[in-house]
């Protein structure tokens, strides 16, 4: 999830790493706080991998600034990876808003409409957080309020998300 963040981002712009470390936080901080050092080998492994090269700018005030730019295979690995999620990139909510925050940088509208609907797919399996044996229990089935809370707000945030998906759907033909 990290480096498809910071993939998406520099297909952006370039950034140097405060910057960077900033944008991705803002898009998943709530639920992974992006630490230093976690990002900063994060970025040595895509330069080391020729994803994104390093130049080194004037500081506005004092110190020299690296800032990050993709090159072309960067540019190709963040689309394969839009085009070719992981499972868990499909099914984590957190992972999957990552691959949505970028998905428009994946330019066929016909591999967007397959990724999406590879959600959609998930989205429409019967499942639940809570389970009587293998059988999925629904939020009316619930004595205890707060599991029912969950189901009901999770209900909801699914619907939510299957009327977007069809309709964006609808809207890309696929």
């Amino acid at each position: 999830m990290l480096e498809l963040a910071i993939l998406g981002f520099l297909y952006d712009a370039p950034l140097h790493g405060y910057e960077l470390r900033k944008r991705i936080t803002a898009l998943t901080g709530h639920v992974r706080p992006v630490a230093e050092s976690t990002l900063y080998p994060a970025i040595k492994r895509l330069e080391k991998a020729g994803f994104l090269v390093r130049a080194t700018e004037p500081g506005a005030v004092a110190a020299p600034r690296h800032v990050l730019s993709l090159t072309d295979a960067g540019r190709g690995e963040l689309r394969r990876r839009l085009a070719e999620p992981d499972q868990r990139d499909v099914t984590d909510e957190n992972r999957w808003f990552t691959v949505l925050a970028f998905l428009r940088h994946l330019d066929d509208t016909a591999a967007q409409a397959a990724v999406l609907r590879r959600r959609l797919a998930f989205l429409e399996e019967p499942a639940s957080f809570f389970y009587d044996d293998d059988r999925p229990l629904g939020a009316e089935e619930l004595a205890d309020p707060f599991r029912r809370g969950v189901l009901t707000i999770a209900r909801a945030t699914s619907r939510a998300e299957l009327g977007w998906l069809r309709d964006t759907l609808d809207s890309l033909g696929g």
